[in-house]
């Protein structure tokens, strides 16, 4: 996944004027006919349901739009270049390097100009007047605007599930989505945000973290920025760990280390893997969670019923967050 890219934007230089003179069968130096160049592309971005990262800019880090063509004799203007509309996903931050403005791409349907194209230059006909009848002088097309921006997705998904590594996220994610993550019994399977969708919302499969993360160990830092770009968070615990609370706690102290904003998330707490457990133990353990306040779910990705409640729940509070909002 790609969340944060440098991206050198360079929009179209104007097309060159042309300095003509109307040439004829019985005119040999007749009056000026040079067009004027057309204008240089413009470069816009806009917001798009239809990508979750800046993966397509992975190879490419510059983009240029197209130079507008040359005039000609005859009065004959240069085309105008077309412009180009990049998509990005909603949520992306646009930091201009140079002036430092920001702006946050919030809207699928209006296009935000970020480099002007160049103006095409006037040919020698617009400068014919009273007192200069054939003048030869023209211009060069404008340049394009060029621009060094930083992307940043603010918001990866609406849901990010989370937990300790094995806690059975991928394998969540898989069932509740048509996403294909990483799953193993060994740390660190996912390795990076794998986003997938409930209907019309994407969840995000949040790689794990472990103690000390805040300073660097294990995925560290990565894992707690992704974490940022969530609206709500599924906190995933196995419930067949042998300290759950302690579980929960490591994360919640990493999320204090980091940005203690990550605490104020609207989060629900997940215990996965019930099948692997009796009735008892499961209400054991819900009650060991009682003093967090947090609602407690359960769930196996074995057990359909479970499931589809947990799909309804997921449906239903992403509706609320979205009518809050």
């Amino acid at each position: 996944m790609i969340d944060n890219i440098k991206l050198t934007i360079k929009a179209g230089n104007g097309g060159k004027g042309s300095s003509s003179l109307f040439r004829g069968g019985q005119t040999a130096n007749g009056g000026p006919d040079g067009g004027n160049g057309g204008n240089g592309g413009s470069i816009y971005f806009q917001g798009s349901h239809n990508y979750s990262d800046l993966r397509k800019f992975r190879y490419s880090k510059k983009v240029e739009a197209q130079d507008g063509q040359n005039g000609k004799g005859k009065k004959m203007y240069g085309r105008k270049a077309p412009d180009m509309t990049i998509s990005l996903p909603l949520g992306t931050r646009i930091t201009n390097l140079k002036s430092g403005v920001v702006t946050e791409i919030t809207d699928d349907t209006t296009p935000i100009l970020f480099a002007k194209g160049g103006t095409g230059g006037r040919g020698n006909v617009e400068f014919k007047s009273s007192t200069n009848q054939t003048p030869i002088n023209f211009e060069q097309g404008g340049q394009g605007e060029t621009k060094e921006l930083f992307l940043e997705l603010r918001l990866i998904a609406e849901v990010g599930l989370i937990g300790l590594p094995n806690s059975g996220k991928s394998s969540l994610l898989k069932v509740l989505t048509k996403a294909h993550p990483a799953v193993g019994d060994y740390p660190f399977t996912t390795l990076e945000p794998t986003i997938g969708m409930l209907e019309a919302h994407p969840i995000a499969d949040i790689p794990g973290l472990i103690e000390g993360a805040s300073h660097g160990k294990g995925l560290g830092i990565d894992f707690l920025r992704h974490i940022e770009k969530t609206t709500i968070l599924i906190h995933c615990i196995d419930i067949t760990n042998p300290d759950p609370l302690k579980s929960y706690e490591i994360i919640r102290e990493e999320f204090r280390l980091f940005d203690p904003t990550l605490l104020d998330k609207t989060e629900y707490i997940l215990l996965t893997k019930t099948d692997l457990v009796d009735k008892e133990i499961i209400q054991k353990v819900t009650k060991l969670f009682t003093k967090t306040k947090k609602q407690v779910l359960t769930c196996s990705i074995y057990d359909e019923e479970s499931m589809e409640s947990l799909k309804k729940l997921l449906k239903n509070i992403k509706l609320e967050s979205s009518l809050e909002q």
